[in-house]
């Protein structure tokens, strides 16, 4: 009994040495941080920056900023890995030491690129948005001339109060220097260059781009067609610092949210497959992959269409280390990453599928290519409402949906508000051609802003049945040699800093695509008459945009 005693009491003394031990551990980078501080002369500056340091591995680095940041406070070289086949073991991180050195050759390697603007960076990683790639000067540009077309000069009805998302009141005054950040509105960093008013207050025009183009939403459009904001926008999503890192909840699969040194945000959506890969035939439309580039791409085809419901979306090549490890305060993040056998950084992040080691994100070898789609505004200032799209799929391996077993399924959706009045019906042709021509069989809700009630565009987010006339105008346009939907499709994703965004084989789908709605179009104006099914949307002075519960 007294043996069993004592054997009790050394172990609460083993546990007690251990805990104490753990806490130490915890206090020490914390401790050598305060020392380094006071001998440096930077008095606790939690943003000092000394170049010296970054001649440190990943190890070193790693402990360095969990001190600054508060966590994870461990002092240790330990790299996360994990080459298990379980999912579950996913939860923990292996010590592996052993990988330190191919921690410090990968950012070695990433130290070892020339930084933009030296004359031997042939290709900068962060560039302008065109990525300083210039459109072939093959004649004029097909764009341009697209643009210069009368289908793409109809003017919007002129706007009210109630038809703008945000009423901005001139009255109220914003000073920028009050945010702790005097650099937000000055793109150049020269502070005294700022473009005050007479008045000495910052006008709307200094405002960050993501908020002039907040501000520039309406009924009818996100962005106007000649917007100067667009382009500055698509700029920032390429230039401007990344400050943290987050994962989006909810969702199938893996989605950060990126806020900038301006306090914009953006979705990132990372590579996860080539642009030559193919989705196997017998894979099912809810099980694929998201692809980066089909965003981008359906940006550029929103604008060709004229259709301006997809918020802007650029290509950028981010540092996986600096841009993600390193800024984010999501643990879940953080913990996932680890060197892949191939010396290559890689995470998985949380999210319902295609989140484990199998399918793990891998950069070449801490660089990742991604989309950064341009947040709306925050649902707070902008409510925005879900819709269940009628024509959505059944998402199951053997059931239908009820609009592909009923023939009257049409005519019942046309007697269900909202889409028995308005533009509703005719948003949702358009949604479905332009999902159509992207080959997106996803479309399962849509959004639409609150304040607008039913009489506005619906929203073309997460890309990844008659028609208007302007619609079947444009479409037609498109279809001929001159406006041909391929080639100017290649024109405009030039501009974006991942270019080539498609390949070949899929400009030409679009292009097949095209036809075939041309084509059942052209079935239903013979079957139902031409009345029957293009509904008239530019007679008179109307314009493309009819006034609330015109319909």
């Amino acid at each position: 009994m007294i043996l069993f005693r004592k054997f009790r009491v050394l172990i609460l003394m083993v546990f007690l040495v251990a805990c104490t031990m753990h806490i130490m551990i915890d206090l020490l980078p914390k401790l050598e941080k305060r020392a380094a501080g006071a001998d440096s002369g930077d008095g606790g500056c939690q943003c000092a920056h000394h170049p010296a340091g970054e001649a440190q591995g990943w190890g070193k680095q790693r402990a360095r900023s969990a001190a600054e940041a508060g966590w994870p406070n461990k002092h240790t070289l330990r790299i996360l890995q994990d080459f298990s086949n379980e999912p579950s073991s996913n939860l923990t991180s292996h010590s592996l030491e052993k990988n330190t050195a191919a921690g410090e050759r990968a950012e070695s390697f990433g130290r070892m690129r020339p930084s933009a603007g030296k004359a031997e960076d042939h290709k900068p990683l962060i560039g302008d948005a065109s990525g300083g790639r210039t459109v072939p000067a093959h004649g004029a540009s097909g764009l341009s001339a697209l643009f210069e077309h009368p289908l793409y000069k109809i003017d919007l009805p002129t706007l009210t109060d109630d038809d703008t998302l945000f009423n901005v009141n001139t009255d109220i005054r914003f000073y920028p220097r009050t945010t702790g950040n005097q650099g937000w509105h000055n793109d150049d960093g020269n502070e005294e260059e700022e473009v005050f008013s007479p008045t000495g207050e910052v006008t709307a025009e200094s405002y960050p781009n993501w908020l002039r183009f907040h501000i520039g939403i309406n009924r009818y459009e996100l962005y106007s067609r000649h917007s100067p904001v667009l382009d500055a926008l698509l700029k920032d999503l390429v230039i401007q610092r990344i400050t943290s890192v987050a994962m989006k909840s909810g969702g199938t699969q893996l989605k950060l949210i990126m806020t900038f040194q301006n306090y914009g945000q953006a979705l990132f959506k990372p590579m996860k497959q080539t642009r030559e890969q193919e989705t196997p035939p017998d894979f099912f439309y809810f099980s694929d992959f998201e692809r980066h580039n089909a965003e981008i791409a359906a940006f550029h085809l929103d604008r060709i269409l004229d259709f301006r419901r997809v918020p802007p979306v650029a290509g950028r090549l981010v540092n996986m280390t600096r841009e993600i490890r390193d800024v984010t305060r999501d643990k879940k993040l953080w913990r996932t990453f680890f060197i892949s056998p191939a010396n290559n950084v890689c995470f998985y992040g949380e999210c319902s599928y295609y989140c484990s080691t199998e399918h793990a994100l891998c950069g070449k070898p801490d660089q990742i290519e991604g989309s950064l789609a341009a947040f709306l505004p925050d649902l707070n200032l902008a409510k925005r409402k879900t819709w269940r799209n009628p024509w959505r799929r059944s998402y199951h391996k053997r059931k239908k949906a009820e609009w592909e077993v009923d023939p009257d399924y049409c005519d019942e959706v046309k007697q269900t508000p909202p889409y028995d009045r308005g533009t509703r019906l005719l948003d949702i042709m358009d949604m479905t051609i332009f999902d159509f021509l992207m080959g997106n069989m996803d479309r399962h809700h849509y959004e639409t802003f609150e304040k607008f009630g039913n009489d506005t565009f619906i929203i073309h987010l997460d890309n990844g049945r008659g028609v208007r006339q302007s619609t079947y105008l444009r479409l037609q346009l498109l279809a001929k040699e001159e406006y041909q939907l391929s080639s100017l499709m290649e024109e405009s994703l030039l501009r974006d800093r991942l270019s080539p965004i498609l390949i070949q084989p899929h400009l030409l789908a679009m292009d097949r695509r095209l036809r075939l709605v041309l084509q059942v179009l052209a079935g239903c104006i013979e079957k139902e008459g031409y009345t029957s099914v293009v509904e008239e949307d530019l007679e008179g002075d109307s314009a493309t945009h009819r006034s609330p519960g015109h319909r």
